[in-house]
């Protein structure tokens, strides 16, 4: 017997067993019906579930039912419908699934005392009972499932609704939101100095590591000479006379938030979906609200949606920018928006917020490569061989001038091209962007308030002279390369250089043996392209320059080329190539304001570094040097180096000061030299002559006070009983 049990069917018996078991599952599985889930519990006036499986000829049947006295079940699923005080509505969705939806045919308010309508709940206690849905084919149940409902009445406020309307404190000087970092309700957050829950047993765990920055929860501490840096026990004698105050509000952060309004909120049902209605245009404009035409509807660019879809009908929110890129295959040429569009369509009269009306002004480009927006296309060796879309609009770039909460001008660039169609079609990348900037015609954001900001980018111009003989800068920005794709100087883009981070970019451009016998021609080529990254004339001194005050602006130098070697080309290379191009940015730190330092420009110089271009022959590949045609890769280069200067650097420092930093403030914790310190040269904030002046004042009060106070009486009380 004990042979017999240990005997095993064989492996290939088991497999024949289950594949039998599988096919068996697999062919009845499409008749299977289930609902999705098995069991639901209600709360609300609405349920919805789903029917799965093989749903042509099926119909639902609801009705009420009980458990049993005896056994404490309910009774099996029945095709009969029965009365009940639910609303039901089947949906298919695709071949095998139904979407079920109940919805309950009854007011949830609580009846009143001399209530006579019977749509209303009698008790808190609305609905209690329990339904049971059926999936019959004919008179035969496929499915079902039970529901239970309890649902409670609703409870209106005791108290009528308030108007009030919630007051937003002035951006300018107060942020919107005062504690940034307070993330959690009525709860202390860790590290949120700035938390009004936190009590001071929680802020001693955490007061030395709080979160920096003034949008982390504090400001920049309050440097030393601030008449509140320092508390009334703690301050030495000097102090009431020789600190300085400054209000809070002056801090570089001023103008990075515009003017607040009121907003009135509006009650929302508990149960009830919102019911989508027809868009109102608002009388102002707030960040983040619509922007409305003229006839009251939603102004649309296309922008890119939560998935990653391009939707070409996306409503423009207010104060916020985007720069999105759509890409679309083309098989033959467009024939609508956004693709195909004209000037009159694009002249949209948009709602300015301020009760007028403001048109969108179309200003065209055409654009003459096409590398950045067709990203891949086969070969066309003619234009016969394929279709040619003309006017195709490749970018639609949006700028919305603000002012306050509402519109003052809307200019539209448009860029167009002409575009070959071959056999299997081009995909082609379309550019949509908008950016809202403050002003009625200013130019680019501001990089910085009043100083130069660290990563911001540097403002450049060049002198543009108006119908009325009015000189003024218009902006423009200084470049580096930026390669993409091939890294070929065709292809390359333009980057814009950012204060105080040194840069080298560059790109690659082939020349051929005949290019090697064109040495003139190739040295211009190479300038030019050089040329194209720095088109301006001036440089602004600070973040926020004045575009009518040319004090805010220096010269752009040029280091003239040396070309006095006697050097001379070959048939096979050329010398004095501007080959790298380097931008020389000299930059100091002018103040500090709430420990930010304000940084301005003081110069900037363009050199260029020559080298002589020849080609490669050595090594395997000497095809290059055979072919006239066949050509080498040679880079194009751009860098650019700021450097700081030392501007109060003082007189040299004496031997003592070397040795013994006891009276060294910049390597000591306690500077006695900054004792006087508002008639000193360490204070910035006003002209010499002004401290000084008010330094003496307070000097001849402080010794007023020290002969006519406590101490020069005892003294002189000591000096009488001496002397008697």
């Amino acid at each position: 017997m004990a042979n017999v049990a240990n005997v095993r069917p064989p492996a290939s018996n088991l497999c024949q067993f289950t594949c039998i078991l599988l096919f068996v599952f697999l062919s009845s599985a499409s008749s299977i019906l289930v609902f999705q889930p098995s069991y639901i519990i209600a709360t609300g006036p609405s349920i919805t579930a789903l029917l799965l499986g093989k749903v042509s000829d099926i119909s639902l049947k609801l009705r009420t039912v009980s458990a049993s006295n005896t056994t404490g079940s309910f009774s099996s699923p029945s095709c009969v419908a029965g009365p009940t005080q639910w609303a039901l509505t089947g949906e298919p969705v695709g071949k095998t699934a139904i979407r079920v939806q109940l919805r309950l045919n009854q007011s949830l308010y609580l009846c009143g005392d001399n209530e006579t309508d019977t749509d209303c709940c009698p008790g808190p206690l609305c609905v209690l009972e329990t339904l049971q849905l059926s999936a019959c084919r004919g008179a035969t149940p496929q499915a079902s499932l039970l529901i239970q409902a309890k649902i409670y009445a609703l409870f209106p406020p005791a108290s009528p609704e308030s108007d009030n309307k919630t007051v937003i404190p002035n951006q300018v000087y107060q942020p919107l939101g005062p504690c940034p970092c307070d993330l959690t309700v009525r709860a202390c957050d860790v590290r949120c100095c700035c938390d009004k829950d936190c009590s001071p047993e929680d802020l001693k765990l955490f007061e030395s590591h709080c979160l920096p920055g003034p949008f982390g929860g504090q400001l920049a501490p309050a440097p030393d000479y601030q008449c509140s840096a320092q508390s009334f026990e703690n301050a030495p004698d000097w102090f009431p006379f020789l600190c300085v105050n400054s209000p809070p509000e002056n801090n570089p952060y001023l103008g990075l938030f515009y003017q607040g309004d009121t907003i009135t909120p509006k009650p929302r049902s508990s149960f009830q979906s919102p019911v989508l209605s027809a868009p109102v245009s608002p009388n102002l404009y707030t960040q983040g609200s619509p922007i409305f035409t003229l006839n009251d509807q939603y102004f649309t660019i296309p922008q890119n949606s939560l998935i990653g879809q391009c939707v070409h009908n996306a409503p423009v929110a207010f104060l916020k920018n985007f720069d999105v890129k759509c890409t679309t295959l083309l098989r033959s040429c467009p024939n609508r928006p956004p693709l195909q569009t004209s000037g009159d369509d694009l002249r949209v009269q948009v709602n300015d917020g301020q009760g007028g009306v403001v048109t969108v002004d179309v200003v065209d480009e055409v654009a003459i490569d096409l590398s950045q927006f067709i990203t891949s296309t086969d070969v066309v060796s003619s234009p016969d061989e394929g279709q040619i879309c003309e006017n195709v609009t490749l970018a639609l770039d949006y700028r919305f001038f603000w002012k306050g909460n509402g519109i003052t001008n809307i200019i539209l660039t448009r860029t167009v091209g002409t575009i070959t169609l071959n056999g299997s079609g081009v995909t082609l990348t379309a550019k949509y962007s908008a950016v809202f900037l403050n002003g009625d015609f200013t130019g680019e954001s501001n990089s910085g308030n009043p100083g130069y900001q660290v990563g911001r980018p540097v403002i450049a111009g060049f002198v543009d002279t108006g119908e009325n003989n009015t000189a003024s800068i218009e902006r423009t920005s200084i470049n580096l390369w930026k390669p993409v794709s091939d890294g070929l100087c065709s292809t390359a883009v333009k980057q814009p250089v950012l204060f105080g981070e040194n840069s080298t970019a560059g790109c690659l451009l082939p020349v051929s043996l005949q290019n090697l016998t064109q040495c003139n021609l190739l040295r211009e080529t190479v300038t030019s392209l050089q040329a194209s990254l720095i088109t301006a004339v001036y440089v602004a001194k600070n973040g926020d320059p004045d575009a009518q005050n040319m004090g805010d602006w220096v010269n752009i130098s040029f280091v003239t080329l040396n070309s006095s070697k006697s050097m001379e080309d070959t048939n096979s290379s050329c010398f004095g190539i501007p080959y790298h191009q380097h931008i020389h940015i000299w930059s100091f730190t002018t103040s500090m304001i709430d420990g930010v330092p304000q940084r301005e420009i003081h110069a900037l110089q363009i050199s260029y570094s020559l080298s002589s271009w020849g080609l490669d022959c050595g090594g395997g590949d000497s095809s290059s040097c055979m072919d006239q045609m066949e050509g080498q890769l040679f880079p194009v280069t751009s860098s650019v180096t700021f450097t700081d200067i030392a501007v109060n650097t003082g007189p040299p420092k004496t031997r003592f000061q070397i040795n013994f930093t006891e009276y060294d403030c910049d390597r000591n914790d306690v500077c006695w030299p900054e004792l006087a310190f508002p008639i000193t040269r360490y204070y910035t904030g006003e002209p010499q002559s002004q401290s000084l002046a008010k330094g003496l004042i307070l000097v001849f009060f402080f010794l007023a006070a020290s002969v006519l106070g406590t101490p020069w009486r005892q003294i002189r009380q000591a000096w009488s009983s001496t002397y008697l």
